[in-house]
């Protein structure tokens, strides 16, 4: 089966409610056509660069994820430009996203990160940490916080379905309070490997790479 196909199949098989976000990172611009022709429009980009290279080269009516690491000096690139961005992680990094979107008079929709797993090798906010980021992001004018994004440590799929539920916790419990900038819209949750444990534990955002597009090619 061709990108395109697969992509429709993958389609049929979400409830219509979940967004299906195809990572496209590393992908050749052709790959990514084949899935926007068969009527993909939103594409997840890990690096500020290929993002940018990719920007105009798809079609119109591409929504782009912005979903790795954001390091403070390239947020001033995605103004504008992304649907929303993953990886808010520090208040730090809040701060420069609202001077660089001010700048600009734009808003920035983003998805709070958290390091679920309390990994080292992940970013993230720790769970304890989640509702001082809120109370910054109440403080901010060019912010809008639309959920949460995780990834789980590995492991096995009850290893998995754990933490997804912590995560779906979070999400509810924040969901039944007001805020200011702040909504629970979105959960984003699941890759390849565990997008369906993800959806049966309550995520309506998906981020699929290998899934979609297939294996890459490392050479």
């Amino acid at each position: 089966m061709g990108i395109g196909e697969v992509y429709s199949e993958m389609k049929k098989e979400i409830p219509k409610d979940v967004t299906l976000v195809c990572v496209s990172k590393t992908r050749e611009i052709n790959e990514i056509k084949e899935a926007y022709a068969a009527g993909a429009r939103d594409f997840g980009e890990n690096k500020v660069q290929e993002l940018m290279d990719k920007y105009d080269n798809v079609g119109p009516g591409v929504r782009w994820h912005f979903i790795g690491h954001l390091q403070r000096n390239k947020v001033k690139y995605l103004v504008g430009k992304v649907h929303l961005i993953h990886s808010l992680d520090s208040i730090r990094l809040l701060k420069e996203i609202e001077k660089q979107y001010a700048a600009q008079d734009e808003i920035a929709s983003l998805l709070i990160q958290v390091n679920i797993g309390n990994e080292d090798s992940k970013t993230g906010v720790a769970v304890d940490e989640v509702n001082a980021l809120i109370k910054a992001c109440e403080e901010c004018q060019y912010i809008r916080i639309k959920g949460l994004m995780a990834t789980i440590p590995i492991g096995d799929s009850q290893h998995c379905s754990k933490y997804f539920a912590e995560m779906k916790s979070i999400f509810d419990n924040l969901k039944k309070n007001k805020y200011k900038n702040v909504s629970m819209e979105f959960l984003s949750l699941g890759m390849s490997g565990d997008f369906e444990i993800a959806l049966a534990e309550g995520a309506n955002m998906i981020r699929l790479g290998a899934r979609i597009f297939g294996k890459r090619d490392y050479k």
